[in-house]
């Protein structure tokens, strides 16, 4: 099983990982606020429970995670700085997890199931949320925790405090207007470390014909395949 918890939403799946195809019920429940500790283990906890599943989960966590110790807290509560998360989930929910950053469980997926398998050098997953997660991947390797969404750009301290597909909400951004401001990021981002490819997913990926036709066409920019399931199916790779 995989889980992707997202700074709006806590997703999962069973995951089929012969094909990477979702197996039954995909479920989503709302990000609880705040987004503490104990309010999201519990949330992860029923929707398992909602699933019948029992056996390790795979979880996409919207931190910087270093041996199952969460070390930001951008988009949930300050409380989980310092947490061994792993020792939560199990002492508190009974369940048997492994952790990663979210954006790198989609990297994950991308690269067993989708757009990225089998491309060389570097490929650069992006998803576009509640901030910006950046998954890398070097001939396929993971490499953990690089957060894209950081980068100071145009005078935002925090790029994606400007980028994000919640700025397009906040800013009253049509989705073409919010297109041409993607594209700025996805420009910086290519100058920086001009990668084979660079792969768009998160809730953006369902808009993408919306959007995606002001991307600058000399960019390597495609839709992630497995699109918003991503985080799920890169999760569960991690205890199959």
């Amino acid at each position: 099983m995989g889980i992707d918890i997202g700074g709006s939403g806590i997703k999962g799946a069973v995951v089929d990982l012969g094909d990477g195809s979702i197996l039954g019920d995909r479920l989503k429940i709302k990000t609880p606020q705040p987004a503490t500790p104990a309010r999201i283990v519990a949330t992860v906890e029923h929707l398992v429970e909602t699933l019948s599943y029992t056996g390790p989960v795979g979880i996409g966590f919207p931190a910087i995670v270093i041996d199952g110790v969460v070390w930001t807290a951008n988009n949930i509560d300050e409380d989980w700085i310092g947490v061994d998360a792993i020792d939560l989930f199990k002492e508190t929910a009974g369940l048997e997890v492994t952790i990663v950053n979210d954006a790198d469980a989609a990297a994950l997926g991308e690269a067993q199931y989708g757009v990225a398998r089998g491309v060389a050098d570097l490929v650069i997953i992006l998803t576009f949320g509640s901030g910006i997660g950046s998954g890398f991947l070097v001939n396929g390797e993971l490499v953990r925790n690089v957060e894209l969404g950081v980068l100071e750009l145009e005078g935002h301290s925090r790029a994606e405090f400007h980028f994000s597909a919640r700025s397009r909400k906040r800013d009253g951004l049509s989705w073409d207007e919010w297109g041409v401001r993607a594209n700025r990021f996805l420009t910086h981002v290519n100058l920086v470390f001009s990668p084979s490819l660079i792969a768009v997913g998160g809730g953006v990926a369902r808009k993408w014909d919306s959007w995606s036709h002001r991307i600058d066409s000399s960019l390597p920019v495609v839709r992630a395949r497995l699109a918003i399931d991503a985080g799920i199916v890169g999760a569960a790779t991690l205890v199959g």
